[in-house]
């Protein structure tokens, strides 16, 4: 069994085992910016915990992460606290307000580490557990993070550059929509080292019109593009209008998913996507900080807990269209 099989499986795995522990949970989830559900269901005290992450102005993965994480709210008596900023100095501010709330716990995003590390190092030592999820699976450890719930985004890249040699792609752009993201200058190094016709496109993700424009320059410019392999499904989407704008016959892969992309991957638009499975990221992080806050218990043993890569195509979109 390959690397990226096994980390399926495992992820899968996890997926069933959340699926359960979500559906036992019950009650309606508040959706203001700083507040969270609680349920009361562990019939433990009740706990804050601050979910910071690096999340831009209406990308929709996050919103996969943050259902997540306030169904194991509910489901562990948890008033859960969601901000993010994707400037990783404001970032990095969010979460000195948590320690100085003096908040129960913290789960948080690693993507820019340096500008996090002196904060996150001041909750861990103020006594506050702190998890981290999705960025930093290079960092967690050195900055005395508990545990890490997420992909590792260089091996996913190697998953991704791997099936672009088996589908014999030609010339693929590698779109990254952050600047300064190690998790997704990791995805293009990893896809790089496997597939070696790739080439970096950086694009402003918070400017929808700046995405669209520059991917359909750059296929207007070069017509030996043959795919066009962007990192979160909303640019996916872009993708998709910009191929259609420079009259390109380049074809859409990307990493992560939302319910317009899944769509389209049914409707053979997108060819396929690479998908960490945000839900269980942010279900994870939150139960984790429970269990080590009531139970002193502590997961993965020193060693991040992966979600994935795992493959979404034709052959099993349906499952998810279902969820």
């Amino acid at each position: 069994m390959s690397r990226f099989t096994r980390a399926s499986v495992v992820a899968t795995s996890s997926v069933a085992a959340l699926t359960l522990a979500a559906c036992s949970s019950s009650g309606g989830k508040e959706t203001d910016e700083g507040g969270g559900g609680s349920g009361g269901g562990a019939g433990t005290p009740d706990m804050t915990v601050s979910f910071i992450t690096h999340a831009a102005p209406g990308d929709t993965f996050w919103d996969q992460v943050r259902e997540g994480a306030e169904d194991a709210a509910k489901k562990d008596n948890i008033k859960l606290e969601y901000t993010a900023d994707p400037e990783g100095s404001q970032q990095a501010n969010l979460v000195q307000q948590a320690v100085d709330k003096k908040v129960d716990g913290i789960a948080v995003t690693l993507a820019k580490p340096s500008a996090m590390k002196g904060n996150v190092e001041k909750a861990v030592g103020a006594d506050i557990p702190v998890v981290a999820l999705n960025g930093g699976m290079g960092d967690w450890k050195e900055m005395g993070v508990s545990a890490f719930f997420g992909q590792d985004e260089e091996i996913a890249g190697e998953a991704a550059g791997e099936r672009l040699t088996e589908e014999k792609a030609g010339k693929t752009l590698c779109v990254i929509h952050e600047q300064g993201n190690v998790g997704l200058e990791a995805r293009c190094k990893g896809a790089a080292k496997t597939f070696d016709k790739t080439e970096k496109l950086y694009v402003k993700g918070t400017d929808t019109a700046n995405v669209q424009s520059t991917i359909t320059a750059k296929l207007q410019e070069d017509d030996s593009i043959t795919h066009v392999m962007t990192l979160g499904a909303p640019f996916a989407l872009t993708g998709l209008k910009s191929v259609d704008e420079a009259g390109s016959d380049a074809k859409v892969v990307t990493f992560d998913l939302n319910d317009d992309a899944l769509q389209k991957i049914k409707d053979g638009e997108i060819l396929w996507a690479v998908d960490q499975q945000p839900y269980v990221q942010g279900y994870e992080a939150v139960d984790a900080l429970w269990l080590q806050v009531n139970q002193g218990a502590s997961i993965g043993g020193g060693e991040p807990v992966l979600t994935g890569p795992a493959f979404v195509d034709d052959k099993n979109v349906d499952i998810l269209l279902e969820k």
